[in-house]
Parts: structure tokens; C-alpha cells; sequence
């Protein structure tokens, strides 16, 4: 799968590889989707944009918030406004619904996704009915924290093959045994993670 969050170059740099060597690419290659697939897990979304719109359905029980101006309906990351369309209905019949704003403000403009479609003094519907919204999901941006995260990460697991039993040795240090979690990687990630996962 591509969408990695490191270059395959920056970890090269990073492990002193040098930069024509092509015989550790598939190992590194493996360390990279792996680093950059836990985070999504670990934080419960991704950080790579749709290249196109994707249209998903969503059921608003459970999704919507009652703000003092309207109903925030709570969405999965949407990266970009392009194609954007928001429709309410069910089964086969949806009408596009008109006169919602993007929350929380600004968020594309921070390099953040959106996170909530506002009905000003508006409702989302029924219980009976289901809200299909069309738009490029995931981060307008790989955030540089996820970036670093991800490089440290598949740093660690290109050099897990020395250590596989989770055991390393240094002639300064002796033997240490490899702690299940990178304190770095869950510093770098731990704002991003959605309530309920982590």
C-alpha cells in the first residue's frame, strides 16, 4: 500500500543506508507501511488525503451534537472541500443539504481537517434517516509530528531483525531488553489519537 508517512529516502538518511544502495528497499519499504498503518490503528484515523472524492453513509444516531446555533453532525476527517456534497435521506432517495457550515473553523487554513458539518438552527434528521457525505477524507497535510513518528518507527522496526527477541546488546551497555512502546513515537502521536482508541 503507498500512503506511507516517511520517505523511503529519509529513512535511508536516517539509518546511514546510502542513498544508491537498492538492496534493503523492500525491507525498508515494509518498515515504512508498517510504522505508518500503526499510527492510523493507534490513533484511529489517517493522515493521507483521498486523491478523489469518496462518497460514505453515514447513520446520525450517536454522531450529532446539540450546539446553541444547530445541530453539529460529527463526519470522519475531511481533508479538502473539493467535491464536497452532503446529502440527507434514505435508501435510495437523498436530497442535498444546503446551508451547513464546516466545523471547526478555519481547520483547513491550520492544515487541520474538518470535523463537523453545522445545520445553523437546523436539524440532521430523523433517527430513520442517513446522512451521505461525499469529500476526500483523511488530512489536508501529513502533520510533521506524524512525519517524525513514522520515522522513528520504522527505524525501530528496520532494525527490529537484529533484535528478535526483543533484546539488544551494546559492549557500553550491556544487554537491554526493547520497551513494547516508543516513549518518542506516543509523544509524537498521542494529540492526535481519537477518544476510544490509543
Amino acid at each position: 500500500m503507498a500512503n506511507e508517512y516517511v520517505e523511503r529516502a529519509a529513512l535511508k538518511e536516517s539509518l546511514g543506508i546510502e542513498a544508491d544502495d537498492t538492496s534493503r528497499d523492500a525491507q525498508l519499504d515494509r518498515a515504512r507501511a508498517a510504522a505508518s498503518r500503526s499510527i492510523d490503528k493507534t490513533c484511529g484515523r489517517r493522515f493521507w488525503l483521498d486523491p478523489e472524492p469518496v462518497q460514505r453513509r453515514f447513520n446520525p444516531r450517536g454522531r450529532v451534537v446539540r450546539e446553541c446555533d444547530g445541530d453539529l453532525f460529527l463526519v470522519d476527517d475531511v481533508g479538502s472541500i473539493t467535491g464536497l456534497i452532503v446529502e440527507t435521506g434514505s435508501g435510495a432517495s437523498f436530497t442535498a443539504v444546503t446551508g451547513y457550515e464546516t466545523s471547526p473553523d478555519n481547520a483547513l487554513l491550520d492544515g487541520k481537517p474538518i470535523t463537523g458539518l453545522l445545520r445553523v438552527s437546523g436539524t440532521w434528521g430523523t433517527s430513520t434517516s442517513r446522512v451521505r457525505v461525499t469529500a476526500r477524507f483523511g488530512w489536508p497535510a501529513v502533520p510533521d509530528d506524524i512525519g517524525e513518528a513514522a520515522l522513528i518507527q520504522a527505524s525501530r522496526l528496520y532494525k527490529r531483525k537484529d533484535s528478535p527477541e526483543g533484546v539488544m546488546g551494546s559492549a557500553e551497555w550491556g544487554v537491554v531488553r526493547l520497551s513494547r512502546r516508543d516513549p518518542d513515537v506516543w509523544a509524537l502521536i498521542e494529540p492526535f489519537i481519537l477518544p476510544g482508541f490509543g
